[in-house]
């Protein structure tokens, strides 16, 4: 196993380079500045401001020393946010997106499994339909939509819950179903799929045969293989929620680190864009090789050679 993570993390490096060099090139080749604003920079002032944040050299020398400090850890300061750095804004908001992360991940994984496996139960009727119809809806739903549909009817009409803010338990349970009710509709099709492979087997019907009731089948000896596939898109989806909490950040008015990332995008923070990139493709490399070492540790007939392969 060992071995099987220095290979991963060893092949993840080169990507690593390759999404923060693409993206310092993409951010500086962006029309405008940082800067830039609706009235004009003094040209005094501009050329200061760009000899203060070393924006004055040539694109490699900015490259190499960006470089050099986020291998230390240090992304630079912010230009949106004078006497603050990214590192600093970072760690102000990693708390708050880890959070509603951990939270829309536990309501994918009992809305989704829950309802796999109630559908796979009984194939081909209601029981089979009305959930895999709803979760083809929440495919479909992009978090984008369904954030302000439900903000609107359980924030607005209804008044049940808070609009905007991240303070009481009730601010966190729109923003969860919204980022995770998506993935919940996924991992309700692959628990469906992985179940319905599995109740085939010989083994099942062994099970039954020895007169074990089907609830001992389904839990014990069914739901371990079965879940499988579930188990290997926990890291991809992980990893799919934190990036896709900048929309639900910013409909939610919540500050986390995706807000950060959409204001950096629409102030030209170069620093702060590139910080977070870096963070992001980190953070996706750890989870889907720690969704590799649960796939063989759930199904130990996989190897780790071959997982990592997938």
């Amino acid at each position: 196993m060992f071995k099987f993570i220095l290979k991963r993390f060893a092949a993840a490096i080169p990507v690593l380079l390759v999404v923060t060099t693409l993206t310092f090139v993409l951010v500086h080749a962006a029309p405008g500045g940082p800067f830039d604003q609706e009235k004009a920079v003094p040209a005094e002032v501009l050329a200061n401001l760009n000899k203060r944040y070393k924006l004055d050299q040539p694109m490699y020398a900015q490259y190499v020393d960006y470089m050099g400090h986020a291998l230390k850890g240090d992304f630079g300061p912010s230009f949106k946010y004078p006497g603050r750095s990214v590192t600093e804004m970072i760690v102000d908001g990693m708390p708050v997106t880890a959070e509603l992360g951990f939270y829309s991940i536990l309501v994918a994984l009992i809305i989704g499994v829950v309802s796999g496996v109630l559908a796979s139960l009984k194939p081909n009727t209601a029981q089979d339909y009305v959930p895999m119809s709803l979760a083809m809806v929440g495919i479909c739903l992009p978090s984008v939509l369904l954030g302000p549909l439900l903000l609107l009817i359980f924030g607005l009409w209804l008044g049940w819950f808070p609009v905007s803010g991240w303070d009481t338990w009730a601010h966190k349970i729109l923003p969860s179903i919204t980022l995770g009710s998506g993935y919940a509709a996924y991992i309700a099709r692959l628990s469906r799929g992985g179940m319905l492979e599995i109740m085939s087997q010989d083994f099942i019907r062994t099970a039954r045969a020895k007169g074990l009731s089907e609830a001992m089948v389904v839990f014990k000896h069914a739901m371990r293989g079965g879940l499988g596939p579930v188990i290997s898109f926990i890291g991809p989806a992980i990893a799919g929620l934190l990036s896709g909490s900048f929309v639900t950040e910013t409909v939610f008015q919540i500050q986390g680190i995706g807000r950060f990332y959409v204001q950096a995008a629409f102030n030209r923070d170069y620093t702060m864009i590139l910080g977070t990139t870096i963070l992001f493709s980190v953070m996706i490399v750890f989870f889907n090789l720690m969704s590799d070492i649960m796939a063989v540790w759930a199904n130990p007939r996989l190897k780790f050679e071959a997982t990592g392969s997938a």
